[in-house]
C-alpha cells in the first residue's frame, strides 16, 4: 500500500523531510476500501450501507473532500458495473451538501475532457452515463443533460471528419438512454425527439460498407449480425414504444426518492466536443455476437430478445465486470456469476454468449486470448452442475455453423477449443461430429477437428491424441512428428550429395568449424550450372540441401538442439543464404524434414528471422509458393506469417523509438547550453562535441528508420501482391470453367487477405496511397477490391 500512496500524493509536501503521521494514511485507505467495496456482498441492505457510507463520507468531507472527490471521479470512470450504486451515493451527498455536489459534477466535466483528449472513449462513455444517471439521482437538471446531448449530436453535422468520430458521439447518447430516456423524455419531450429524429437521419445515411469484413458469421440465420449502432437504435426505439420502462437496471435511488426531490440540482457546464484531429484514435465499429435467443435455454427465466433494452444492459455490464476484473481471472468468475439480478435471467447463457463475443471480436479481442480460456476454466469450477453443459451447447453450435464462420474466428476457436479439452484429461463426445469424415477433408468441418487435435498435440503427445479419438477420425489425426531425413536410407546411396552428407555427418559430430564445414561443402557441384562454368560460388540448392538436412537431422531431438545447432553454424548458414534464392530454399528444406511437425517448422522459421539467415520478405514469398500450396490454408501457415509481420513491425517500432529518444536528448542538451550560456568556452566545447555526436547518431539512426520502412513497406506489398495472383488466378479459372468461385480454398483465402488487413491494420494505413497505386486499383477484380473497400471505410 505504501508505494501506492507516495506517488498517489504527497500534497506538495516533501516527504524525506518530515515523516507524515501514518493517521491520515489510514483514514484515506479506510475511505478508498469503503467506497470501492459498497453495493458488493453483505449482510445489511444496499440502501442502509449507502446512507450508512453518505454519512461517514459527510463527517469526512472537511478534511478529505479532495480525497473523496479522486475517488468517486475514479470509481465512476473504473467501476461501471457498479454506476447507480455510486450516482445515488453522489445524489445523498449533494442532498447534504450541495457545494460538495457542484465541485464533483464540475471534477467529471473535467475529467470527461481529459478522457477525449487522451483517446480513452470507452471510459468516456462511461462518465457520460453516469452524469446522465446523476438526473435520476437530482444531481444535474435534465435541461442540461439534454443540452449536452445536443452537442454530441450536433457531431453528425460536422463536416470532413472520419465517420468513427461520428459514431461515437451518437453511441454516447444511445448508450445513456436505457438509464435516463424515462427522465428526460418527461421533463422534455420536443428536445428529445428532435434529438432522436436527427439520429435517425444520421444512422439511415451512414455507410456500412465495413460489415462484412467484421462480422463472426456471414449468414443471418439463426441470428442477424447486427452492426453496433444498428442493434442499439433498434433497442432503443423498442424502450421508446415500450413508454421507456426497462426491467433489470438496479435502480437504489428509489428508495431514496423522498430524500433526493428536496436536493436542489446543478447545470452542467456548456459542453463543446473537443475539435478532431489527425492524432485521434476513435474506437473501430463492431457487429454484436449473437449465439443464443429464448429457444435455446428452454428451462428456467426467459433470455431477453436481441432487440429488448435488457439484453443490451445485461451485456455491457457483464462486459464491464470482465473489464474491470479480467487480470484476475478467479475474482472475474465469481464477479461474473454473483451478477444483480441474476435470478431473473438465464446467466449463464449470457456469460457464455458475452465471453465468445468478445473472443471473436474483429480485428483483436479487447484482452490476450488465454484470458477467455482460464476465465471460461474457473467458470466451469464454479458452476459445475450448469455452466460445462451450456458451455458444451455452444461448442456444438459453433460446430454446426463452421462453413459460414469467419477464418479468423475459426482459428481462435481452435484455440480455445484444444486449450479447454487440455483442462479436461480431453474428453468430448467426438462421436457426435462423425458427420466430418464424410466429406472432403477441405471442408470447414473435418479441417476444424483436424486443427483442433493438431493443436491438442502440441498440449500433449501423438500417442495420447491417438488414444482419446476413436479410431474412424484416424484421417484426421495429425501424423506423429519425426524428422524425414533423406540420407539416412542405405538404398538412397545413389542421391545427389549422398557421399558428402555422410562426410558432414562425421565433421559435424568431430565438432568441426564453420571453416572446415565450408571446405567439406566447396567440393558439391552446383546442379544449377555447366561442368565448364567456373563461378561455383552462386546459389548451390544441393550445399543448402546436404548441410541443413544433416544438422537438423542431428539435432532433432528437442528444439533447445537445433536452437544450439542453428547458432553454432550461423557463419556457414548465412554463406549459404546470401542470395533471396538461397533464403527461399534453405524454407524449403526445413519444410520438407520437418513437415510432419508444424510446431518444429514454426519455432525453427521464427528463429533464422531473429538471427537474420531468412529476412521476412523470404518467408512471405516462400509461404505463397507453389511447393507450399498443399499446406496454403493450414493455421499454423498463417501463425508463422502473422508472427513474421509483427516481428517486422516491432523492428520498426524500435528504430523509430531509438530515434525519439536521440532527437529528445539532443534538445535537452540545446536547452541546457542556451540556460548555461554565460560559462566558460571549454564547456561549451565539450558540449560541441557531444551534440556533434548526437547528431551524428540521429542521422545514423534515421537511415536505418528510412530503410526498416522501405523494408516493411516491402513486405506487405509481396504479401498483398501475392494474395491477389493467388486469388486472380482461381476467379479466372473459375470464370473459364463455368464453375462456383464459391470454394472453401476461396473462402479461407479471401478471409485470410481480411485477416491480414484487420491484424496489422495500424501498420497498413501508412502505406495505404502505394497500396492504392501500384495493387488496388480500379482494374483488379471487384471480389478482390471489395475487401480493400471494406478495409477503407473502417477508417472513414
Amino acid at each position: 500500500m505504501s508505494r501506492r500512496r507516495h506517488s498517489d500524493e504527497n500534497d506538495g509536501a516533501q516527504p524525506h523531510k518530515r515523516r507524515r503521521t501514518s493517521e491520515p494514511i489510514e483514514i484515506e485507505d479506510r475511505l478508498e476500501s469503503l467506497i470501492c467495496r459498497v453495493g458488493e456482498k453483505s449482510t445489511s441492505s444496499l440502501e442502509s450501507n449507502l446512507e450508512g457510507l453518505a454519512g461517514v463520507l459527510e463527517a469526512d468531507l472537511p478534511n478529505y473532500k479532495n480525497k473523496i472527490l479522486r475517488i468517486l471521479c475514479a470509481v465512476a470512470r473504473l467501476l461501471p458495473e457498479k454506476l447507480t450504486v455510486y450516482t445515488t451515493l453522489v445524489g445523498l451527498l449533494n442532498a447534504r451538501n450541495y457545494n460538495f455536489g457542484g465541485e464533483f459534477v464540475e471534477a467529471m466535466i473535467r475529467q470527461l475532457k481529459e478522457t477525449l483528449k487522451s483517446n480513452l472513449y470507452s471510459e468516456a462513455v462511461y462518465l457520460v452515463r453516469f452524469l446522465s444517471d446523476l438526473v435520476n439521482c437530482h444531481v444535474i437538471a435534465a435541461p442540461s443533460m439534454v443540452a449536452m446531448f445536443e452537442n454530441f449530436v450536433s457531431v453528425t453535422q460536422e463536416e470532413d471528419i472520419p465517420q468513427v468520430r461520428s459514431d461515437w458521439y451518437v453511441y454516447a447518447v444511445l448508450s445513456c438512454l436505457p438509464w435516463v430516456g424515462k427522465e428526460l423524455y418527461e421533463k422534455k419531450d420536443v428536445e428529445m425527439d428532435r434529438l432522436l429524429n436527427q439520429i435517425d437521419g444520421y444512422l439511415k445515411r451512414r455507410q456500412k460498407i465495413h460489415v462484412p469484413m467484421l462480422q463472426v458469421w456471414s449468414a443471418e440465420k439463426p441470428h442477424p449480425q447486427e452492426e453496433y449502432l444498428d442493434c442499439l437504435w433498434a433497442q432503443v426505439q423498442k424502450l421508446k414504444k415500450d413508454r421507456w420502462q426497462e426491467r433489470h437496471i438496479l435502480r437504489p435511488y428509489i428508495a431514496f426518492d423522498s430524500v433526493l426531490c428536496e436536493a436542489l440540482q446543478h447545470n452542467l457546464p456548456p459542453f463543446t466536443p473537443p475539435a478532431h484531429s489527425d492524432d485521434a484514435v476513435y474506437p473501430m465499429p463492431h457487429v454484436v455476437f449473437r449465439m443464443f435467443d429464448y429457444t435455446d435455454a428452454p428451462e428456467g427465466p426467459v433470455m431477453p430478445g436481441s432487440h429488448s433494452v435488457e439484453r443490451f444492459v445485461i451485456e455491457e455490464n457483464l462486459h464491464c465486470i470482465i473489464k474491470s476484473h479480467w487480470r484476475e481471472r478467479k475474482t472475474c468468475a465469481a464477479q461474473l456469476l454473483s451478477y444483480p439480478g441474476k435470478n431473473k435471467i438465464p446467466l449463464n447463457y449470457h456469460i457464455v454468449e458475452v465471453i465468445f463475443g468478445e473472443l471473436f471480436q474483429l480485428p483483436s479481442p479487447p484482452h490476450i486470448e488465454v484470458m477467455y480460456t482460464s476465465l471460461l476454466i474457473e467458470l466451469c469450477k464454479l458452476q459445475p452442475g450448469s455452466l460445462p453443459q451450456v458451455l458444451a451447447q455452444a461448442t456444438e453450435m459453433m460446430y454446426m455453423r463452421l462453413d459460414t464462420m469467419n477464418t479468423t474466428c475459426v482459428d481462435r476457436f481452435v484455440s480455445w477449443f484444444a486449450h479447454h479439452l487440455s483442462n479436461f484429461q480431453f474428453r468430448w463426445s467426438w462421436d457426435d461430429w462423425a458427420d466430418c469424415l464424410t466429406v472432403d477433408n477441405e471442408k470447414p468441418k473435418p479441417k476444424f477437428v483436424k486443427e483442433v487435435l493438431e493443436k491438442c498435440m502440441r498440449l500433449s503427445y501423438h500417442q495420447r491424441i491417438v488414444d482419446i479419438v476413436p479410431p474412424s477420425f484416424s484421417a484426421l489425426i495429425p501424423a506423429e512428428p519425426m524428422f524425414q531425413y533423406k540420407y539416412e536410407d542405405e538404398s538412397n546411396t545413389s542421391l545427389p550429395g549422398f557421399a558428402t552428407a555422410v562426410t558432414v555427418t562425421n565433421a559435424i559430430k568431430n565438432r568441426a568449424s564453420n571453416e572446415e564445414i565450408l571446405a567439406v561443402l566447396k567440393e558439391i557441384p552446383n546442379p544449377n550450372q555447366d561442368d565448364d562454368d567456373d563461378e561455383g560460388d552462386g546459389f548451390n540448392p544441393l550445399k543448402i540441401d546436404v548441410f541443413l538436412q544433416t544438422l537438423l537431422h542431428l539435432a532433432a531431438k528437442s528444439f533447445s538442439h537445433s536452437f544450439s545447432a542453428l547458432a553454432k553454424f550461423h557463419e556457414v548458414l548465412k554463406t549459404l543464404t546470401e542470395s533471396d534464392e538461397g533464403k527461399l530454399h534453405i524454407l524449403k528444406v526445413v519444410y520438407e524434414a520437418w513437415t510432419k511437425h508444424p510446431q518444429m517448422i514454426a519455432v525453427l522459421v521464427d528463429k533464422m528471422i531473429r538471427t537474420q539467415i531468412v529476412d521476412c520478405a523470404a518467408v512471405a514469398n516462400w509461404i505463397f509458393s507453389s511447393d507450399m500450396a498443399h499446406d496454403f490454408t493450414r493455421l499454423y501457415m498463417w501463425e508463422i506469417l502473422h508472427s513474421t509481420i509483427r516481428k517486422m513491425n516491432k523492428h520498426v517500432q524500435k528504430i523509430q523509438k531509438e530515434l525519439e529518444e536521440a532527437k529528445d536528448k539532443l534538445e535537452k542538451q540545446q536547452h541546457k547550453k542556451q540556460k548555461d550560456s554565460g560559462d566558460e568556452e571549454d564547456m561549451e566545447k565539450n558540449s560541441d562535441d557531444e551534440d556533434g555526436q548526437l547528431e551524428e547518431q540521429i542521422e545514423r539512426l534515421q537511415e536505418k528508420v528510412e530503410s526498416a520502412q522501405s523494408e516493411q513497406k516491402n513486405l506487405f506489398l509481396v504479401i498483398f501482391q501475392r494474395f491477389i495472383m493467388l486469388l486472380t488466378e482461381h476467379l479466372v479459372r473459375c470464370e473459364t470453367g463455368s464453375v462456383d468461385i464459391n470454394t472453401s480454398w476461396y473462402k479461407n483465402c479471401i478471409e485470410r487477405l481480411q485477416q491480414i488487413f484487420l491484424m496489422h491494420h495500424v501498420t497498413i494505413q501508412q502505406y495505404m496511397g502505394t497500396l492504392e497505386n501500384l495493387l488496388f486499383t480500379a482494374e483488379l477484380d471487384h471480389h478482390i477490391l471489395a475487401v480493400y473497400q471494406q478495409f477503407c471505410a473502417l477508417q472513414l
